[in-house]
């Protein structure tokens, strides 16, 4: 006729087991993290990461590269890295600043462009600051029009 109590009960938890793991498997995000010691992607639950390579400039390359690192990320086991200890964005990095602009309303275009007149009050002394601030407001909209951010 049906299942018994404990027969749905067992059911039930198979369910919220299977629930769990797939939401375990899909709880992770491809972050992109720069700041003055690191520029690459990382993920959002654990240690991985995958570093820019330094030399590489070129706009096309920085995107192939950004494949690259999506696959990888994608094949990447969390439990075979450690366990991120704290946020997956420095405090001296300047993409969460973007990424809040952008949640708070603004264009990605006007976002990185009000970002850069914060800098600049911000860093008026200290070009160096400014031109890798330029630098990661344009990468920023590179990534978002390549639909990785």
């Amino acid at each position: 006729m049906g299942l018994s109590k404990s027969g749905g009960r067992d059911q039930l938890m198979d369910r919220a087991t299977e629930s769990r793991t797939l939401q375990d498997k899909t709880a992770r995000e491809l972050i992109w993290t720069s700041n003055h010691s690191f520029h690459g992607w990382t993920c959002s639950r654990c240690e991985w990461n995958s570093p820019l390579p330094t030399l590489l400039q070129d706009p096309e390359a920085k995107t192939a590269f950004d494949r690259l690192a999506t696959a990888k990320f994608r094949d990447h086991k969390c439990p075979d890295h450690l366990a991120r200890l704290g946020s997956a964005d420095d405090s001296d990095s300047f993409t969460p600043r973007i990424r809040k602009l952008v949640t708070q309303g603004f264009k990605p275009k006007d976002a990185v462009e009000l970002f850069l007149q914060e800098i600049a009050l911000e860093y008026r002394n200290q070009p160096k600051v400014l031109a890798q601030a330029k630098a990661d407001g344009e990468d920023f909209l590179r990534r978002v029009r390549a639909g990785l951010i």
